[in-house]
């Protein structure tokens, strides 16, 4: 049957003949969705001992058919028995049980998953995703990259005038594809100020499980020896934005991924742009300096180079959700030595800034892709006994 689908590795005798057979798979996935159900995939893994049986249920496959073929063929290479089936009919979005399967306390962290998320997280999300953006799930690529800044937007549109852009205007956050094929292309958000709105994108994104994000924004530099202009490469954050202390605690040490920031230090010392590694303080709080003596202690305290109020969250939201991520800064202000963010003066900061910001990002990624064609080792942010698919690195 169409919405049917069994494969196992000793039928195939070519890479070419498991790409087909999995091409099957996809299709089998979305027929059934398309027919009323949710599909479900189950694996049996001969190699495996302790779990040698994992399922797990999607909804929308065609909005991430580029990472179920890859995860698909890297299972199916390693001997893998795969089936697809209907597992049971789909919730409408207005349905009030929708919401009793989207519950992230009721994830079983000790159980191994095929799908990080239930196929009702997904329908939500995908369906906030095209409300928010303006443009459909299905052409996000694999490399997101967020702003705060319509200046960076212009600078894309620029670099990449036929890329896909939102449907109708005044959407919330904007969001534009430079598509390539196998969604290989990078998508730029402008998700707008403050750890919520990073918070509420990250969580939608997630589910088409790309393979990376970046922040791209500017921030308060907080050492006598940076300047305007400068760059800042997080290498980990101090989380005072608050929007995620009650899901995800305070002492779990984020960083971001080492080799996206060795990709773009090396862009960095090409262009022989000034810059410095280090903490990034993340506030909720826009006005933090008229309590300036309380926030300048946990500044001291963490060592932090810069303040601003995404990158945490964003990077946060990465480890959750196992997204490998990055974080590079522009300073536009020093607020503790003079030079706060003034409107002349930050208008000809960013008209001089743009350009290489989101040129660099552009530049580190290309190397990414050429060093890691099917994505970014994430064993760091997996959980040992979580595969998700394989996994980029497992093959």
């Amino acid at each position: 049957m169409a919405n049917q689908f069994e494969f196992e590795t000793k039928e195939v005798t070519s890479k070419e003949e498991l790409h087909d057979r999995m091409v099957e798979a996809c299709n089998a996935m979305e027929a059934i969705y398309k027919n009323g159900d949710y599909p479900q995939v189950f694996v049996k893994r001969s190699w495996s001992k302790h779990n040698p049986i994992i399922t797990g249920e999607m909804a929308k496959p065609e909005a991430y058919r580029w990472y179920l073929l890859r995860e698909l063929k890297k299972l199916g290479r390693k001997g893998a028995v795969i089936k697809v089936l209907p597992s049971r009919e789909r919730l409408p979005l207005n349905d009030p049980e929708l919401l009793d399967n989207t519950d992230e306390d009721d994830w079983d962290i000790t159980q191994k998953k095929l799908f990080l998320f239930s196929p009702e997280r997904i329908e939500i999300s995908l369906n906030r995703l095209q409300h928010y953006t303006g443009t459909d799930p299905k052409d996000f690529q694999r490399y997101i990259l967020f702003t705060n800044y319509d200046m960076h937007i212009e600078v894309f549109l620029d670099k990449f005038p036929d890329c896909v852009k939102p449907s109708r205007e005044g959407v919330q956050m904007p969001a534009y594809h430079h598509k390539l094929d196998d969604n290989k292309g990078v998508s730029l958000v402008n998700i707008g100020v403050g750890p919520s709105n990073a918070k509420t994108i990250t969580d939608h994104i997630a589910v088409l499980r790309p393979d990376a994000m970046l922040m791209v924004g500017h921030c308060g530099g907080l050492r006598n020896h940076q300047e305007i202009g400068d760059f800042v490469l997080a290498t980990g954050f101090m989380r005072n934005d608050g929007v995620l202390d009650d899901i995800l605690p305070l002492n779990i040490p984020i960083t971001p991924n080492y080799l996206l920031n060795v990709y773009l230090k090396e862009v960095l010392d090409k262009y022989d742009r000034n810059h410095r590694m280090g903490t990034i303080f993340t506030t909720a709080n826009r006005n933090w300096e008229f309590i300036k003596r309380r926030t300048v202690e946990q500044i001291h305290m963490s060592r932090s180079i810069a303040v601003d109020m995404e990158s945490a969250t964003v990077a946060t939201n990465g480890y959750r959700y196992r997204i490998p991520n990055a974080t590079l800064l522009c300073v536009s202000d020093k607020p503790l030595h003079g030079k706060p963010k003034l409107s002349d003066e930050a208008q000809e900061f960013y008209e001089d800034s743009k350009q290489l910001h989101l040129e660099v990002v552009l530049e580190a990624l290309n190397i990414c892709k050429e060093n890691y064609p099917e994505g970014l080792p994430n064993a760091s942010i997996r959980a040992m006994n979580e595969p998700l698919m394989g996994g980029p690195d497992e093959e």
